[in-house]
């Protein structure tokens, strides 16, 4: 027997993690189909499919279902006091007893992942804390520019650029390359000791290249990916996204830089004389000048013309897919309402339950009382579940569902007068009868007695 919290959230985490995963590699084929065009498209491509591992598409479907409710759609529910959740396993072919060491390691298993997962995250915060204090070091020990030839060409950037805000500007002793830090503040840390080295022009093209770093917000990009790779630290996938997203994003800026004017063996020494002088960024959310494949980026800068803009048919059709990954799910929850009410409600029009397959069970006498949980009254906990078997006629349409099962677990815990009160059909009633008769429960309590109550339990068909 799988326990409850395993079965739910390493379903909905898996979940979520296949379709995530296939969004990031139908984003990884759009970005081969613009490679002509230019970077900033393939970027924002990338950044999308990152932010999908923050939103679960069970998130927007749970949106649709309460856009439904808003709109007025009711639910009829039947009166269930206590349900329980009996999920298939894959493909089961009949119910497999499991030894105390297998239910003991089942058990353990949901804690056992989540702390090599805590493990994975606190190493992965803890770099990057080391790393930020190196950065934030360097700031502190950095003197505000008021005046000379950087301040200048910083402010020729900017409004050649079209920024209204100017940017803080600092100069620091340090080695680290020129960069942007923050992400509502942004501040250029200059490093003093480059500035002998370059030219009018290689500052200049140095400082364009910042400019558009902190017009392009690609701090704050940056951060938000930071996010999913602590999170999902774990998927290989999300690290490669990282690597593609810094690389776009130094492309995006080195075709800016180049469509303002800046001569590209300019630009492209002033790439190599920082390389030279200085060491590259310590992380991805502080947007330097070196950033990338540096051997492939001055080759793009010395051999490629102007990218491509995308033309009218390919923004609709990106336009189109954005739009239908965010509503699909939204729809589908806009639907599983009114889907619901019409199960509910077919299921209170009739009168008593009846048994499988529409066949007469004659119910005899209880003499002792039964009881609804709540108050007074403690569930009973399920402690022995047997799979239930699927049909050979429903395995081979692939018919899944959920039968719900009616059922008085007595005294001692055991299950009577098993009834079905939602049908499924193709036979599966009748394995889901037969599997819950060999449900073993700690029968329900009230003031400290064991007594006989009703329960509805939900027996999930499914095929994994």
């Amino acid at each position: 027997m799988i326990p409850d919290n395993l079965s739910s959230v390493g379903t909905a985490m898996a979940n979520h993690l296949w379709q995530s995963t296939l969004l990031a590699l139908l984003a990884g084929m759009a970005t081969l189909a613009l490679r002509k065009n230019q970077a900033r498209v393939r970027h924002h491509l990338w950044l999308a499919a990152s932010l999908k591992f923050l939103v679960p598409f069970s998130l927007l479907m749970d949106l649709g279902g309460y856009l439904a409710r808003l709109n007025g759609s009711s639910e009829t529910q039947p009166v269930f006091y206590f349900v329980m959740q009996k999920v298939s396993q894959p493909f089961s072919e009949a119910a497999v007893s499991r030894g105390l060491f297998a239910a003991s390691l089942l058990r353990w298993l949901p804690g056992i992942a989540a702390v090599v997962w805590l493990i994975g995250f606190v190493t992965v915060i803890g770099l990057w804390w080391v790393r930020w204090r190196r950065v934030a070091a360097a700031i502190r020990g950095a003197a505000p520019v008021a005046k000379g030839r950087e301040l200048e060409a910083l402010r020729l950037m900017e409004r050649s650029a079209g920024m209204q805000k100017p940017i803080a500007f600092r100069s620091s002793q340090s080695t680290l390359e020129p960069g942007v830090f923050g992400i509502v503040r942004p501040l250029l840390l200059w490093p003093a000791g480059i500035s002998e080295h370059l030219q009018d022009a290689h500052l200049e093209a140095i400082l364009a290249h910042e400019v558009q770093h902190v017009r392009r917000r690609d701090n704050l990009a940056a951060a938000m990916h930071m996010v999913v790779e602590a999170i999902f630290w774990f998927h290989p996938l999300v690290w490669w996204m990282g690597s593609r997203l810094v690389e776009e994003r130094e492309r995006a800026c080195d075709e800016e830089v180049l469509r303002l004017g800046n001569q590209p063996h300019i630009y492209a020494e002033s790439i190599l004389k920082t390389c030279e002088f200085c060491m590259a960024s310590p992380l991805a959310c502080v947007s330097g000048v070196t950033g990338a494949d540096l051997k492939q980026r001055i080759v793009r800068i010395m051999t490629q013309g102007s990218a491509d803009r995308l033309s009218f048919v390919r923004k609709l059709l990106l336009a189109t897919i954005g739009i239908g990954a965010v509503a699909a799910p939204i729809v589908a929850g806009l639907m599983k309402i009114p889907l619901a009410t019409a199960q509910s409600a077919q299921t209170n029009t009739q009168p008593q339950p009846r048994t499988v397959d529409g066949a007469e069970q004659p119910i005899g006498v209880t003499l002792q009382k039964i009881y609804h949980v709540g108050a007074d009254v403690s569930a009973p906990k399920l402690i022995f579940a047997p799979d239930p078997e699927f049909t050979e006629k429903a395995r081979k349409s692939k018919y899944q569902g959920i039968c719900v099962i009616s059922t008085i677990v007595d005294a001692q815990g055991k299950p009577t007068r098993v009834q079905v009160v939602r049908h499924l059909g193709m036979g599966l009633d009748k394995k889901a009868v037969e599997a819950v008769k060999q449900y073993t429960f700690t029968p329900a309590m009230r003031f400290g007695q064991p007594v006989a109550v009703e329960v509805n339990i939900e027996v999930n068909f499914r095929l994994y």
